[in-house]
C-alpha cells in the first residue's frame, strides 16, 4: 500500500478515488491535486511510479491541511465559539444540530435513542 500524508491508501483503487481515504481530501479535490501532479487520474495507484507518488505527497503537504492539522483546526473553531458563548457554541455544547434544523421531531442521529417517558395514566394507575 502507498502511504501519503501518513494514511495508506488502497492499491487496487484508481488514484483519484484512492486519495479521499485521506480525511480533508474530496473527490474533485483528488483530481485538481492529480492534474496539478501531472499524473493520470485513471491510474492504478500500484501502477504509479516513485517520483508520481512523490510529487502526490509533495502537492498535499505544501498545499492542503490534511488529517491531525485539519481535525485540530475544526475543533479549535468549535472551542472559540463555545469560549466567545455564541448560539452555535451553545449548540455544539449541549450536542444538538448547529445549522438551524428542527429537533421537534428528527434530529435522532445527533440527540441520542429515542427515550419513552411514561404517561400520566400510567404512573396514577401505579400509585393506586
Amino acid at each position: 500500500m502507498a502511504r501519503v500524508a501518513g494514511i495508506n491508501i488502497p492499491d487496487e483503487k484508481k488514484i483519484a478515488y484512492s486519495l479521499p481515504y485521506i480525511y480533508g481530501i474530496g473527490v474533485s479535490l483528488a483530481k485538481k491535486i492529480c492534474q496539478a501532479a501531472n499524473v493520470d487520474p485513471e491510474i492504478r495507484v500500484k501502477d504509479l511510479k516513485e517520483d508520481e507518488l512523490n510529487r502526490i505527497r509533495e502537492i498535499i503537504d505544501r498545499t492542503y491541511r490534511v488529517e491531525g492539522e485539519l481535525r485540530r483546526e475544526i475543533q479549535m473553531n468549535i472551542r472559540r465559539l463555545q469560549d466567545i458563548g455564541s448560539y452555535r457554541g451553545d449548540r455544539h455544547r449541549r450536542n444538538l444540530p448547529v445549522w438551524g434544523q428542527r429537533t421537534k421531531t428528527n434530529a435522532r442521529t445527533k440527540r441520542g435513542k429515542k427515550i419513552t417517558m411514561a404517561t400520566a395514566r400510567k404512573v396514577a394507575a401505579e400509585k393506586t
